[in-house]
């Protein structure tokens, strides 16, 4: 369809109620004629400069949906909500007006999913980005749940720590730092003088992680200075490794992941070496699973060392529950509350 007047039979005797008057909609000109009459206007801040944009059903709903309502039940709540606003003849509504009349709507629904809500638009308004750390030993499903954490909390911004090993592999060659240039379950293939101390599996995942340790410090600075909400995930997110202060100055929250059962974690590999996008071979997996095993433990060891929430990441949307609870908990109070974001 290239101009209106492809579109126009599709539109034919249609009304539309707004502030009391009905229109008749013909074409798709005469709709757009009345589109400017019926629109709602949602006015804003940013640095002291106004500005207004058009109301969203669609970014109301995901906006909505971090309650973990569901995305229907989203996109029915932001069609009574723009009823509402429709019904009491409300044509502009600035941001805060229009948070409480979603948080009155809510809350006559269900005062849970008001109050987580009210929770993550504290979030928002922080002077501080949110930098959330998933790590886990590989197969465990880090990059999923980042995935999906993403979109429940509508963060454009997801980093691996795969990538940034990669960038790190460029910068420093095989022959300074040569673990750097294996997988993390394998690094310690690579070590030259043998620890006595420590088994050489955790002594190669150690070396490896410290390396790669550079990088994830380097974006969370980043990130920070620059106010970007981030999600870094990967094997190499070690509670323990990054450094304390930039944990207890910012508001970053570290997940460890695990898989418990030994034979649901083998089948993670078999169902990720099915996609055609794998290079590694399934084989490469088994052969080295019981020194995934290993940096398991070691994960679990200091996640409890420093006090990480650990997720037996069994059911996805438990999981995801679980980490937008603890988010919420811990950043979502009115203590945190700074200018509007």
């Amino acid at each position: 369809m290239s101009n209106h007047s492809d579109l126009s039979d599709i539109f034919f005797l249609t009304t539309v109620c707004q502030h009391d008057k009905f229109y008749l909609i013909l074409s798709l000109d005469n709709y757009l004629d009345i589109l400017g009459d019926i629109m709602i206007w949602v006015t804003g801040d940013v640095d002291g400069k106004k500005y207004k944009e058009p109301f969203s059903k669609g970014i109301m709903s995901r906006s909505l949906n971090v309650a973990d309502i569901g995305i229907e039940r989203a996109h029915k709540m932001a069609s009574d909500i723009e009823s509402y606003l429709v019904q009491n003849n409300i044509s502009e509504i600035s941001n805060s007006d229009l948070a409480d009349v979603i948080f009155d709507h809510l809350n006559s629904v269900n005062p849970k999913i008001a109050v987580k809500y009210e929770q993550w638009r504290s979030l928002r308004a922080s002077k501080k980005p949110l930098i959330i750390l998933i790590g886990g030993a590989s197969g465990v499903g880090t990059s999923s749940m980042a995935f999906e954490l993403a979109n429940r909390l509508r963060l454009k911004n997801l980093i691996s720590t795969d990538m940034i090993r990669e960038v790190m592999r460029k910068i420093v060659s095989k022959e300074l730092s040569p673990v750097i240039h294996k997988s993390s379950f394998d690094a310690y293939e690579a070590i030259r003088t043998p620890s006595i101390r420590i088994g050489s599996v955790i002594e190669g995942f150690i070396s490896h992680v410290d390396v790669v340790n550079v990088g994830i410090e380097a974006i969370i600075e980043r990130s920070v200075k620059e106010g970007i909400s981030t999600i870094i995930e990967g094997v190499h997110i070690v509670p323990g490794f990054i450094n304390e202060e930039l944990i207890r100055n910012n508001n970053i929250i570290c997940f460890t992941l695990t898989v418990d059962d030994e034979e649901a974690h083998k089948q993670r590999f078999y169902s990720r070496c099915r996609q055609p996008w794998v290079k590694r071979s399934l084989e490469r997996y088994m052969d080295n699973f019981g020194t995934i095993r290993k940096t398991q433990n070691f994960l679990v060891e200091q996640a409890k060392i420093h006090d990480a929430r650990i997720i037996n990441n069994v059911d996805i949307n438990e999981t995801i529950e679980i980490m937008v609870d603890d988010i919420l908990e811990k950043f979502g109070g009115v203590d945190n509350v700074g200018q509007e974001g």
